[in-house]
């Protein structure tokens, strides 16, 4: 099956998460958070923010919680489209990594600076990670 073409003027987000289903849950309002406002400020560029993967009601967060989740997702978006990592909470690499090294688009990694939500030493490890 064809992967489906982003609109124009639009970019993928991905949000990482944890393996642990608690964690997941428990940090999801902070991620919801961080997620309105990185829109508010792709918007003001004139671009729209697509996630590439749901929130999923039934688990109570929009992370992606495996490594088989994370190929399943980049295996349905455009390789060459635009991506954010948007992270505000712990994320195991591993979840990702497989899809960040063969995408062939601009990827750009981002994170809060918190020392209730951990997402810039999520961030850390992805980024050393991809090096």
């Amino acid at each position: 099956m064809p992967v489906k073409k982003l609109p124009k003027k639009s970019v993928y987000l991905v949000a990482n998460g944890d393996l642990r289903q608690s964690a997941n849950e428990k940090c999801w309002p902070a991620q919801a958070a961080m997620e309105k406002q990185l829109a508010e400020v792709v918007a003001s560029f004139g671009y729209k923010l697509v996630r590439a993967h749901p929130y999923k009601k039934d688990v109570k967060h929009g992370f992606i919680g495996s490594q088989k989740e994370g190929m399943e997702v980049f295996a349905n978006i455009d390789p060459s489209a635009p991506l954010i990592v948007a992270e505000c909470v712990w994320q195991y690499s591993h979840h990702l990594l497989h899809g960040l090294i063969s995408h062939k688009g601009p990827i750009l990694n981002v994170a809060n600076w918190s020392g209730t939500w951990p997402g810039l030493v999520g961030m850390l490890n992805l980024n050393g990670s991809l090096t």
